[in-house]
């Protein structure tokens, strides 16, 4: 019989190219592979035109999904993660030194629901005291999930040939809460800085206290296509995981990553993290970090429920 053809669309990252370049083959499946997207383009793709079998995808957007009963499923595959705490940016000029200084302010971003934003706004209310509604938020594009803002949460939109960039060195905003990395803040303009000047010993306490080192995207699939081959998610899973553990055993070797400092880099990761920070499935770890997750989502108004980890993954 021949094998399944299933699209998928992943990041081009270490830990998924042994499937995307076919040297690891599912059971059973066979990839048509689509890397040329960023995630901004892609989670759109998904989310407006159910563009493949498998898709790397926002978690708490999967949540919405979900909430608004799209026919996905999801396998416990996390090829993306990623601390917060540096991607807030102010500027100092507008007198913000500290979380609760953000209260009443003006904040920049791509838009609400990137999944790093639905984390550190959960962060930033739980732990710093800042409310997602004590906020403005200002968002240059639209949503990937469709949602109506709850009663006192501030949504506005910047106008056409505004800037983020130019309105944070301006002070037309006061911060910018970022899945990525600002221009300004790359270039070095004192004008945009991180709101926790040195995020790192912040994100590894926060780790020490709390064990999560944060889900950002989950490995959404059709429903149809496990409905049909209820074999295909534990095949996925099987193969996912044989292709990080190909690359984590090849980046131990100091030579395949042209970084003078990889060595200690991965030593210190193991020491702080773990053997295995980016593991899969539904371990108590994993279920602890997607249930805060699903807790953030709901709580900034964005799902009906809290809905359970066992509802929303197929293993």
């Amino acid at each position: 019989m021949a094998d399944l053809q299933l699209t998928l669309a992943c990041g081009d990252y270490e830990i998924t190219r042994a499937l995307t370049d076919g040297s690891v083959k599912p059971d059973g499946i066979e990839f048509v592979p689509d890397t040329r997207y960023g995630a901004r383009e892609r989670h759109w793709a998904m989310a407006k035109h159910n563009a493949y079998d498998i898709c790397e995808f926002n978690a708490p957007a999967y949540f919405m999904a979900r909430d608004r009963g799209v026919n996905w499923t999801a396998i416990p595959v996390f090829s993306h993660r990623r601390f917060r705490h540096g991607f807030i940016f102010v500027n100092p000029e507008r007198g913000i030194r500290e979380p609760k200084d953000l209260i009443d302010k003006r904040i920049g971003g791509t838009n609400f629901q990137p999944a790093g934003n639905v984390w550190m706004r959960g962060i930033l209310e739980e732990e710093y005291g800042v409310p997602h509604d004590s906020v403005t938020w200002l968002t240059e594009r639209g949503e990937d999930i469709d949602f109506t803002p709850h009663n006192g949460l501030r949504i506005e939109r910047i106008h056409e040939g505004q800037n983020l960039d130019d309105m944070l060195l301006n002070g037309e905003i006061d911060a910018r809460l970022e899945p990525e990395y600002p221009a300004p803040f790359l270039r070095g303009d004192p004008r945009c800085v991180q709101l926790f000047g040195d995020p790192k010993p912040v994100e590894i306490d926060y780790f020490r206290r709390t064990g999560i080192f944060p889900i950002m995207h989950v490995t959404v699939i059709k429903r149809e296509v496990v409905d049909k081959n209820p074999w295909v998610a534990g095949s996925l899973m099987a193969a996912f995981e044989k292709a990080k553990t190909i690359a984590m055993e090849r980046v131990t070797n100091p030579r395949v990553v042209p970084l003078a400092f990889w060595a200690h880099a991965l030593f210190e990761q193991q020491r702080i993290l773990g053997p295995d920070p980016w593991a899969y499935g539904l371990g108590p770890q994993n279920r602890k970090n997607l249930e805060t997750a699903i807790h953030y989502t709901r709580m900034q108004g964005l799902i009906s429920r809290e809905w359970s980890v066992d509802e929303l993954f197929s293993v």
